[in-house]
């Protein structure tokens, strides 16, 4: 209803799990690897479970664009049968044909087992997949145990993945299935996005839907997570509700007044109750009423002293602090953790003192010494052009910090102040929660925290192309830039040097796409066998050139980030 008022292509908040619009958070990834390990490690039991609505569908439906080839696929939606059913569903999903009327568990059983024996002589195997596996009875628990048990004298026949609620994890642990509970070889839970996560995650949405500029305010977005909790699933249903009610108001962008209104409709009344404008409010009260009473309840009595008329607390050598969890009324409660509310301050004064530079011509000076190069003054090219001058190019994307930390090069983040002025940060160097910015000569190291409220995910790099005449190369090219490929796929894959019998085949085949993809895989770009300027980056990352400029020196497991090209 609202998708032309609001310039857009489609729904971006509809409930159905379509891949395209998968947000692949930093637990999202993690449990895309875990259930990938599974399959390629050929585990028997691979276990992911998530509260409701924290997108495991939609993964699994990632999963399933991304099985390798030689996978056979049986996926149950209703895992609501007996054991005799199950077991018939697995063979329909695998085309194995069976009498009809078959009331035998033991026939078709043997006749799944044969159908995976010849799989597994074909070089390939089969993975069974169960959604909403909590509603699995213990009966059927334990003969999906049993398959298990079909296996060769090395491997197992069939691997089995189980996604549901928590509730399943408490199924698993009870006595009578701890022998299947023992064969469990990964197991991941899925929890809530993080309050920068959901901000990225509503404009991934957008930006899907054909989005071209930003529709909801920070505040709007900031009350989105509390109210939702950072459950996708609510929200798509509370952002889904304001957009409407903003088309109906004929308003331009989706404030917080809005957002609590579709919060109350889609969760109830009970939901305001979250607005932290009410928490904020009840803790001052309390605190206010504590006072009042003079903290004779407290032992030791401290007393956090303030000077009603400069808000300052009172200077004394030997007064502690205030008590932990208190609430400073001159800053309000801290909402970015420890530092986050400092951090912040140092943000918003840096945008708005003018002392340093935050325009855009200023940032890409500085990521232009990064590269050691000078930023040419070549009037009437945009910034890109001039990058590409000196051998370099930019990428522009929407993200977040894992995703920064993936493409690991100094970035400019363009983050909005207050008054609604857009900025430019060069970030040169991401160490654990702390990021450096250089601006002009300055340098500030303060806690990544402290930017959120201000980024919306817009950032760019530079990076440096290699000597290709192709900007993406895929199955079916073939020429020099192909070899070239090949050739630092055998870098890095170490393969031992010798004279070949034929030379290294200039084509893009099928066996060339397969290592591309695990190349993708293994540095957490999509598998999609496509060598584009994501791939390029990685692969110019994994060569180990000391002139690429690094945005961390180290990029620890669990900090990576898939993103669609």
């Amino acid at each position: 209803m609202y998708n032309a008022y609001f310039g857009l292509t489609e729904n971006p908040f509809a409930l159905t799990p379509d891949p395209r619009f998968l947000f692949m958070s930093q637990r999202h990834r993690e449990a895309l690897a875990h259930l990938l390990f599974g399959i390629g490690e050929r585990c028997g039991f691979v276990l992911l479970t998530g509260e409701v609505g924290t997108g495991k569908t939609t993964l699994c439906r990632s999963l399933l664009e991304q099985i390798p080839e030689g996978v056979e696929v049986a996926l149950v939606l209703n895992p609501k049968q007996t054991a005799l059913e199950l077991v018939a569903s697995l063979c329909d999903e695998l085309s194995i044909s069976y009498p009809a009327g078959t009331e035998s568990l033991k026939v078709l059983v043997d006749l799944l087992n044969l159908h995976l024996l010849e799989i597994h002589a074909r070089g390939r195997r089969t993975v069974l997949i169960i959604d909403e596996a909590q509603n699995l009875s213990a009966d059927v628990l334990e003969q999906i145990r049993l398959l298990t048990n079909l296996e060769t004298p090395t491997q197992k026949l069939l691997q089995i993945l189980l996604i549901g609620q928590p509730e399943l994890q408490t199924i698993m642990a009870r006595p009578e299935l701890r022998q299947l509970s023992q064969r469990i070889t990964a197991r991941y839970h899925l929890t809530p996005l993080l309050l920068n996560e959901t901000t990225t995650y509503i404009g991934h949405r957008l930006e899907v839907a054909g989005c071209k500029r930003r529709l909801f305010t920070r505040g709007a977005l900031r009350l989105v997570h509390r109210l939702s909790g950072g459950v996708p699933r609510l929200i798509n249903t509370i952002c889904d509700r304001a957009l409407l009610g903003a088309y109906a108001g004929q308003r331009d962008r989706v404030n917080r007044g809005l957002v609590r209104k579709a919060a109350s409709e889609v969760m109830g009344p009970r939901s305001s109750l979250r607005s932290p404008r009410v928490l904020r409010w009840a803790v001052i009260i309390l605190i206010l009423l504590i006072l009042g009473a003079g903290w004779r309840f407290l032992d030791p009595p401290i007393i956090w002293e303030q000077v009603v008329v400069t808000g300052k607390p009172a200077p004394s050598v030997d007064t502690p602090g205030p008590p932990k969890g208190a609430v400073n009324t001159e800053t309000g409660p801290r909402e970015n953790g420890d530092g986050g509310e400092e951090a912040s301050s140092l943000v918003r004064d840096l945008l708005t003192a003018g002392d340093v530079p935050t325009d855009r011509d200023s940032a890409f000076e500085t990521l232009f010494r990064q590269w050691e190069r000078e930023y040419p003054d070549l009037p009437g090219l945009t910034n890109c052009e001039r990058a590409e001058k000196v051998g370099l190019r930019c990428m522009r994307g929407r993200g977040n910090w894992t995703i920064l930390g993936n493409l690991n090069r100094p970035a400019i983040l363009e983050v909005v102040d207050e008054d609604q002025r857009t900025h430019y940060l060069p970030v040169v160097s991401m160490e654990g929660p702390d990021v450096t910015l250089e601006l002009g000569f300055r340098r500030e190291t303060l806690n990544r925290s402290g930017i959120e409220p201000f980024w919306f995910g817009d950032f760019t790099i530079l990076w440096r192309p290699p000597p290709l005449n192709r900007a993406v190369m895929k199955r079916g090219d073939s020429g020099p830039d192909v070899l070239w490929l090949r050739s630092h796929l055998d870098s890095l894959e170490g393969s031992p040097p010798g004279i070949e019998i034929f030379p290294p085949s200039p084509f893009f085949d099928d066996t060339l796409k397969r290592r591309v993809m695990d190349f993708q895989r293994a540095h957490f770009v999509k598998a999609d066998g496509i060598v584009g300027e994501q791939t390029l980056i990685q692969l110019n990352t994994a060569a180990g050139d000391d002139s690429i400029p690094l945005l961390c020196d180290q990029i620890q497991h669990g900090e990576r980030h898939v993103i669609d090209p």
